[in-house]
């Protein structure tokens, strides 16, 4: 599924227009994007969380050269479902 048949599926089941969709959609994303940005976690009960993981600096090995090269510290954006989602994608 892709964003366009989210839209429809979001329109369809809510009753609203397709453009009216869109908007809500993009503005959840916005507001999820937002909070991350700030450190926050978003806990959707039933759904799951979304929440920033810091990654610290390591050490790697460049594939091609077999240098090794540092690797800098990082945050990246992490998902955790929640026991509703879970159980449900297991049926």
């Amino acid at each position: 599924m892709n964003k366009t048949d989210l839209i429809a599926k979001i329109a369809e089941g809510a009753g609203l227009s397709k453009v009216d969709s869109k908007k809500a959609l993009d503005a959840t994303l916005e507001a999820i994007k937002g909070a991350l940005k700030k450190d926050d976690k978003v806990q959707l009960i039933g759904f799951g969380t979304f929440f920033v993981k810091k990654q610290p600096a390591r050490k790697g090995v460049n594939p091609a050269t077999k240098e090794k090269i540092k690797i800098a510290a990082k945050k990246v954006a992490k998902f955790k479902p929640g026991a509703e989602l879970a159980e449900a994608v297991k049926k």
